[in-house]
């Protein structure tokens, strides 16, 4: 499965949780039909605002809310501030401008959309081809006017595959002139380009897999409109070290996601500590928002309630 159909799914892996009773017990309510939950929307209680802007996606909460803006309704209730969308790009101009203005009604942040069509299987932007770094910037200026319809300040960039007739060097730095085109079209607008590396259990060939490498290519660029996604779920997967890592990384970090490992579902399924990364992340003063880009290891509005305990646990820190 490629990455923009998981994100764009929330089919629930088999297997619990297993936060046991007292993880649901933190901050859970009985689900009602209450505050910002609207037609189709079951749930809903005007729970307390986590402590950090995690931001879940179309599908997280599809069993509680049918009609997608309803889904944004109800986590808003559940106490979410923020929201992210890989495939907003696509979405239409009608339905982004309605969605911009639930978002400012609810108060809630716009996260990240994917800014620029992503080759799986061919190289692109190693390459150094002018025509891959055209069709890079005509998708970038594209962008930019989708983030000023959903008040957007991040884009999500994957450079694509290696070149593998291409020596490392040379691909790194033509990843970074693609880098110093993009930031030419979105420093008008503020829009963010936000590099995120990939592991190669899930993509395998994907150029860029590792922070430093990530890291590498921003000091590159040199510019803020350009930054890293570090992608706790990718970066275990493909070095773990977390915290170490996004010390190193820290001053060109400007977006997390979120992902436990193996598995990548909601935190508590798998190896990572949410709780202690999520609490350093915290004092070392992010303000930004941390994207809930996995899905649901249980089926159902019985799962999606277990994802909101999840995070009721791992942010009580």
């Amino acid at each position: 499965m490629n990455r923009r159909d998981f994100v764009l799914s929330t089919s629930a892996a088999a297997g619990a949780l297993g936060l046991g009773g007292a993880a649901i017990a933190h901050g859970m309510k009985p689900a009602h039909a209450k505050g910002h939950a609207a037609s189709g929307a079951s749930g809903g209680g005007n729970d307390p605002k986590f402590r950090m802007h995690y931001a879940p996606h179309f599908g997280t909460f599809s069993n509680h809310a049918k009609d997608d803006l309803d889904q944004v309704r109800f986590a808003a209730d559940q106490g979410f501030t923020a929201w992210e969308d890989n495939g907003m790009r696509g979405r239409g101009s009608d339905f982004q401008e309605k969605f911009g203005k639930l978002m400012a009604d609810l108060g809630m942040t716009m996260g990240v959309f994917v800014g620029a069509d992503i080759d799986w299987g061919s190289p692109t932007l190693t390459t150094g081809r002018r025509e891959h770094y055209d069709k890079f910037v005509a998708n970038l200026r594209d962008s930019v006017e989708v983030a000023k319809r959903i008040n957007a300040k991040w884009c999500t960039i994957v450079p694509g595959v290696e070149a593998r007739n291409i020596p490392f060097g040379i691909q790194t730095a033509n990843v970074i002139e693609a880098f110093k085109r993009g930031c030419e079209v979105c420093e008008k607008s503020g829009l963010i380009m936000v590099l995120e590396p990939l592991n190669w259990r899930d993509h395998a060939g994907q150029f860029v897999r590792y922070s430093d490498h990530a890291y590498t290519i921003m000091k590159g660029a040199n510019h803020p409109c350009a930054k890293i996604l570090f992608d706790i779920y990718h970066q275990q997967a493909s070095e773990g070290n977390l915290i170490q890592n996004i010390d190193r990384c820290w001053d060109e970090i400007a977006y997390f996601q979120i992902g436990d490992n193996p598995g990548r579902n909601e935190p508590g399924t798998g190896e990572i500590n949410y709780r202690n990364v999520f609490r350093h992340i915290h004092r070392k003063g992010f303000k930004g928002v941390l994207g809930m880009e996995h899905g649901n290891s249980q089926a159902g509005p019985e799962g999606e309630q277990r994802v909101i305990a999840a995070y009721r646990e791992a942010d009580a820190f």
